[in-house]
């Protein structure tokens, strides 16, 4: 099976858009004025040529936000990257360093 380019697969999604629009038998000026856009930026995101924000408005206006988990749900950290912040937490600044041999004081 081939990979879709960037572009191919920005072209699929803005078909997918259309047709959750279609579905819900609005206007793409209908769903611009419920996104808060221009007819021509629903226009271009259909055509897969939309900004990140502009097309959550999008989703918004057509009540589909909840399929935002399934197209990239919530990561969690692995194990190594959790290593990786835990070595770069802030140590507590304490006074001037004792060597070894003054470890313990002499009474």
């Amino acid at each position: 099976m081939k990979e879709k380019t960037a572009a191919a697969l920005a072209e699929e999604l803005g078909e997918r858009l259309k047709q959750a629009r279609l579905n819900r038998d609005l206007t793409q000026s209908e769903v611009a004025a419920l996104a808060g856009v221009a007819r021509k930026t629903v226009l271009n995101a259909e055509k897969g040529k939309v900004q990140l924000d502009i097309l959550i408005a999008i989703l918004m206006a057509l009540d589909l936000t909840e399929q935002l988990d399934l197209f990239l749900p919530k990561q969690p950290v692995s194990p190594l990257q959790l290593a990786k912040l835990q070595g770069k937490k802030r140590q507590r600044a304490s006074g001037k360093r004792r060597k070894d041999s003054e470890d313990t004081p002499e009474w």
